[in-house]
Formats: C-alpha cells, sequence, structure tokens
C-alpha cells in the first residue's frame, strides 16, 4: 500500500510541476531475454568491410565456466581499453584481433585478470572505464590502434558530431547472435538531452550520448566497444549503458566520455597526445 502511495504522489508531482521520474538505464551486458534482447549488439547498422575497423577487439570474458562478450579498442600495443563493468567478475579474458566473424580472428590472446586495471572510482554507471594489459601486438592492415582525444581536447562536448559505434551481433531485439561485425553511425547530443531522459544522477559529466533514431543504437555484448569521431578518427566513448526498455526503444545510448579520463590513462600507459 505504502509503495501505491509513493507512486501516485510521483505521478501527481509530476502532473503538477513538469516533473518526470528519470527512465531505468542498463548496462547492455546485462539486457535479459524478458528484456527483447539476446547477445545483441549493433542494431540496425551495416556488415563492416575488412580493414574498416582495426582498432576493434572482441572480448570473451569468463568466470567459473560463465562467460560473456564485450568489445574493446587498441589504444597501444600493449593496451586495450574498454568498459569497467566488462571486466567486473572475470577472471580471465581472450581478445580477438583483426576479426570480421569473431570465429575467424587474426590471432588471439587470453590474460588473466591479473592484467585488469579499473577506473579507481568505477560504481554503478559513472567512471565505467578499464584497461587491459596485453602481450605486444604488431599493427597492420588488420589490427591497429586508435587515437584518442588529445589533451587540449579535454573540454570538447562532441556535441551535434557524428561518430561511428560498432561491435557483434543480433541486429534487433531479441534476436539470435551474428558473428559479423557491424557499424552504426549516431550523432553525439547534449549532456542535457541526455539527462532528460535519464536523469543526472546516470547522465553525469562523465558521460557522452547519442541519438537511435529508427533503432540505430549499440545493444547487449557492444558494452566497452568504441565510440569514433567521423572526422578525424577520434575514441571519444565506450559504450557503457542504454534503455532498459530495449535497443531499439529510441532512447539515447550512454558511453563513457573518454575526454575526462585523459590524465588516467596517460598514467597508467604513458599514452596521451
Amino acid at each position: 500500500m505504502k509503495a501505491c502511495v509513493l507512486i501516485l504522489l510521483a505521478a501527481l508531482l509530476g502532473m503538477c510541476t513538469g516533473f518526470t521520474v528519470p527512465h531505468t538505464s542498463v548496462h547492455p551486458r546485462d539486457l535479459k531475454v524478458e528484456q527483447r534482447s539476446i547477445e545483441g549488439r549493433i542494431t540496425n547498422g551495416n556488415e563492416a568491410t575488412e580493414g574498416q575497423v582495426p582498432y576493434i577487439v572482441g572480448i570473451s570474458l569468463n568466470s567459473n565456466g560463465n562467460w560473456w562478450w564485450c568489445g574493446g579498442s587498441i589504444i597501444g600495443n600493449t593496451w586495450v581499453l574498454t568498459a569497467a563493468h566488462c571486466t567486473a567478475g572475470a577472471d580471465e579474458a581472450s581478445l580477438y584481433y583483426g576479426a570480421i566473424n569473431y570465429n575467424e580472428p587474426a590471432f588471439r590472446h587470453t590474460v588473466s585478470s591479473e592484467n585488469f586495471i579499473r577506473y579507481p572510482h568505477y560504481v554503478g554507471l559513472d567512471h565505467d572505464l578499464a584497461l587491459i594489459k596485453t602481450p605486444h601486438v604488431d599493427f597492420s592492415s588488420l589490427v591497429s590502434k586508435i587515437e584518442l582525444p588529445s589533451l587540449n581536447d579535454r573540454y570538447n562536448s562532441y556535441e551535434n558530431n557524428w561518430a561511428q559505434a560498432s561491435g557483434w551481433g543480433a541486429i534487433y531485439d531479441g534476436s539470435n547472435v551474428v558473428e559479423d561485425l557491424r557499424v552504426v553511425d549516431v550523432r553525439v547530443i547534449s549532456v542535457s538531452d541526455c539527462q532528460a531522459y535519464y536523469g543526472t544522477i546516470t547522465a553525469t559529466d562523465n558521460v557522452i550520448c547519442v541519438d537511435t533514431p529508427d533503432g540505430k543504437s549499440t545493444c547487449q555484448g557492444d558494452s566497452g566497444g568504441p565510440l569514433v569521431t567521423k572526422e578525424g578518427d577520434k575514441l571519444i566513448g565506450v559504450t557503457s549503458f542504454g534503455s532498459i526498455y530495449g535497443c531499439q526503444s529510441g532512447a539515447p545510448a550512454g558511453f563513457t566520455r573518454v575526454t575526462n579520463y585523459l590524465e588516467w590513462i596517460r598514467e597508467e600507459t604513458g599514452i596521451y597526445y
């Protein structure tokens, strides 16, 4: 009864003041089948061509026989950047390099959790960033790094810029897993527009959000994958969260804002621009 009264009061408050209850967000990794998604990644995108996204890695993470799939970005010969929630609870990670079909990578490395470095203040949806230390990787046309924004760009919001997200898997909510890498072009929106949907607790200044018109979005299994500017090819986001109502709901998709962590990345890896 108390819960019903609270809900009624919240609804009345919204009617009287214009206040809206923020929509619920969820890490793509945690979307369930009953929420109309199964191992989904890029919805309504296009198939990538060979060498189009040489900086992406597929990451199979394992904990006591339970596994899940994420993405990551090569930022150096021995470093991959991904989402903290991808590495949480994992004992090891297998990284798939140079793959269009994830069953046919150019090569693969497996590393233990000792090689995971999560951002020290990571909690829930905030500061959702992690580094993975890898064996040395030689670059080629199929496997290469993506540059980070320069330190001079740390205050760039990238609002209204076009960017490309990429990942493996299903092409619509509820579909079966597909094996080929897909890409989708998306437009960065303002933090305030993202907060209008998710609220200020979820959509903090550490987040960069994109529009998802026509169901073009990231989804489960895309977690940790790259958001790269279409102009200049800079890694500006790491796939972090979406709406609990599904990847094709039209809700903004949330990414960890890389520019807020350039100093930390430099301290841990020595990589900066």
